[in-house]
């Protein structure tokens, strides 16, 4: 989840409030002559006074982020080097154009020298604690200042993964015992720095405890640290800032509250915190998006994502609304609408931060579509990105473990189009080789993720709870991580987590996982009980859950086939088709078609029929169109399909081709809705 913050509106009513104490209080002797601009008195070494306010006069009206802030910072250096305002220039101009470790680096160089610099000159300003407004004004800009260069270096430290420089200096920040945080609310970001690193222990970093439990624990201790920090402070700052603003620094705390507790499923908490978000209009919606889906309130999840997608819109981390509405896109039945978000995503981002993590998603989408290839040279291409994980609790492990799991599901797809592609296949030498060698590299790729699985400490969190804050990979994809492995520990998981999660509407997910692992165990009567269950269940949501809804008809189908009823199997394969076709030729699922042709290409349709399709015409066909011409020398064929009702299941579209052979295969993919547009 996001590190997403508020601050902007904080930010400038904090500027807005000191500059209109410096107007009202200021003395004239500190304006400058012929300029309207003002100073705010400022306790300066005796020494330095001459260059420092020059040095104030001119930094008056440069943002930091401004084309002009470096030679700013330059010239600020060349009138005084040891004066911070320099360091923190060049510093901040650097990290507002960092992208990659080194551009951070280069921006912590100067940042670290201008902290430095700052403690040494104005250390009484820093720890000055005040209600007197007077004594406050002169104090009040060099904790500002400090804070923002903290603020700045931390982001430096953390987004070149260096969370123990983060922490170390956080608790610096907090010896100067500020009555106002600022930019830096350390003990807000000192929690986000242990959940953001909970599942290691003090072997790694000295500030970890030694569990993920009691990593948690600590970070909400220091988030209750921050709420009593506030109220000690209110005699202070009661007298000096308006009412309300102890309101706004508790929206911050809640806003990890609402993290750590969405994590730890504590439902009651969790809900109790972001209505406190959404009462004060503090909320992120991107966290509360994801707090909605898993609940499994998919439809207030896209909504929230959508308007996420206007919030903070920072183009240099993931976007996490954009590679989470992807994910409910697959949900929806609609992957090429997911396609086109991550293609969108990745024109805008280039090479910066969330470039790899669009690519995932990206790859995921192509494969519910059915585009395997194309998914598999799109995933190859995440994997040898580096990504940069900036503002969000998602990292390196996530990272690799959705990577793997991606490219095990392609394998496992492309074992799956040899029997689709031919109906002989179980005599086809050639088929059965090109099978045999995708089946090793299957295993291989199932031994690599099984030893990510059983290293990473948050899989009874992030994996088995298939819905977690932290989870970067649908609930579908665990099916293919966890099938070809112990039934019995798997079933025994599952089957307590449907019986004891309070998420009602995630229940049946964890029933449907059971009822596929009894099929696993040949105990189909069994599970079609528990199908049957969830079909009565009347929970589910037609337009979010269309891949939930195609996985129990698939599991409906398998154990029709297995009772050898055709009558009941050819139904819920049609059922599945209606409702996410592009997932049957990926399941060994023979769909019942009735061909209608016209301007036959006699090559094309010999190979179309030499597919794992049932051509006839029952009870329980679609109705497929195909349709030759030609355009010059180019060779067309359009092609749809309809349902019984004569609705369109694909689409009419068209395409030309080619090769015959190949163009048969491809023609059979796309009576699936595989590839084209998928627009009517």
């Amino acid at each position: 989840m996001h590190k997403r913050k508020s601050r902007n509106v904080m930010r400038r009513w904090l500027y807005g409030i000191a500059l209109c104490i410096a107007v009202a209080l200021c003395p004239p002797s500190y304006a400058q002559d012929g300029d309207n601009s003002f100073l705010i008195p400022k306790p300066h070494p005796p020494a330095k006074m001459s260059q420092r306010y020059e040095i104030d006069a001119k930094r008056s009206g440069v943002d930091i982020f401004s084309k002009d802030a470096l030679p700013r910072s330059r010239e600020f250096k060349r009138i005084d080097p040891t004066y911070y305002v320099g360091w923190f220039y060049e510093g901040g101009y650097k990290y507002d154009h960092a992208a990659d470790y080194i551009g951070f680096k280069h921006a912590a160089e100067p940042l670290e020298q201008a902290l430095k610099l700052c403690e040494k000159d104005y250390r009484k300003a820093l720890t000055t604690r005040t209600s007197d407004v007077m004594q406050f004004i002169p104090a009040y800009t060099f904790q500002l200042d400090y804070t923002r260069i903290a603020y700045y270096l931390m982001n430096c430290y953390a987004n070149m993964g260096d969370p123990q420089k983060v922490y170390d200096l956080m608790r610096r920040v907090l010896k100067f015992n500020f009555q106002r945080d600022y930019y830096a609310d350390a003990y807000n970001i000192l929690a986000f720095t242990i959940h953001r690193n909970r599942f290691y222990t003090t072997a790694k970093y000295s500030f970890l405890k030694n569990s993920i439990d009691e990593n948690e624990k600590l970070a909400n201790r220091l988030l209750d640290s921050a709420l009593r920090r506030i109220d000690n402070n209110l005699s202070l700052n009661q007298t000096i800032f308006p009412p309300g603003y102890a309101d706004q620094e508790r929206m911050q705390v809640y806003h990890y509250k609402a993290m750590i507790h969405s994590y730890s499923f504590n439902i009651d908490s969790a809900n109790y915190y972001y209505k406190k978000l959404r009462k004060g209009g503090m909320i992120s919606e991107n966290n509360f998006a994801t707090w909605q889906s898993i609940l499994g309130n998919f439809k207030e999840a896209y909504d929230g994502y959508s308007v996420a997608a206007e919030q903070n819109p920072n183009d240099k981390q993931l976007r996490e609304w954009a590679y989470y509405t992807s994910i409910l896109d697959i949900y929806k039945g609609e992957p090429k609408t997911g396609i086109n978000l991550m293609r969108e995503m990745i024109m805008a981002t280039g090479s910066t931060p969330g470039f790899g993590w669009y690519n995932i998603g990206l790859s995921r989408d192509l494969l519910y579509d059915g585009q395997i290839s194309e998914a598999e040279r799109i995933i190859n291409k995440a994997a040898e990105f580096k990504e940069l994980h900036i503002g969000t609790t998602l990292g390196e492990t996530h990272y690799n473990f959705s990577i793997q799991l991606s490219k095990l599901m392609a394998k496992e797809s492309r074992w799956e189009m040899q029997k689709f592609e031919n109906r002989n296949w179980w005599y086809n030498p050639k088929v059965l080789g090109n099978m045999g060698k995708i089946l090793t590299e299957t295993y291989a790729q199932q031994f690599m993720i099984i030893n990510q699985l059983s290293q990473n400490p948050e899989r009874e969190r992030v994996i088995y709870k298939l819905f977690s804050t932290e989870s970067t990979v649908s609930w579908d994809e665990i099916w293919y991580l966890i099938k070809d492995f112990s039934t019995n520990f798997f079933f025994d998981r599952f089957k307590k987590e449907a019986e004891t999660t309070n998420r009602v509407k995630i229940k049946k997910y964890f029933q449907l996982f059971t009822a596929r692992l009894q099929m696993k165990d040949r105990k189909y009567t069994e599970a079609k009980k528990t199908l049957d269950k969830i079909l009565s269940g009347g929970n589910t949501d037609a337009e979010y859950e269309k891949l939930f809804m195609a996985r129990v008809y698939q599991a409906q189908a398998e154990c029709a086939k297995e009772k050898k009823d055709k009558n009941a199997y050819g139904q819920w394969v049609y059922k599945m088709y209606q409702t996410y076709p592009q997932l049957v030729p990926f399941t060994g699922l023979e769909m019942q078609m009735n061909l209608h042709v016209s301007g036959a290409d006699k090559e094309v349709v010999e190979r179309l029929k030499a597919c794992n399709i049932k051509w006839g015409l029952s009870n329980a066909s679609a109705e497929a169109y195909v349709i030759f011409s030609t355009k010059g020398k180019v060779k067309m064929m359009e092609y749809y399909v309809l349902d019984r009702a004569g609705r369109y299941i694909v689409p009419r579209q068209s395409c030309s081709y080619k090769d015959p052979g190949q163009s048969g295969i491809d023609l059979a993919y796309r009576l699936f809705n595989i590839g084209g547009t998928g627009k009517l």
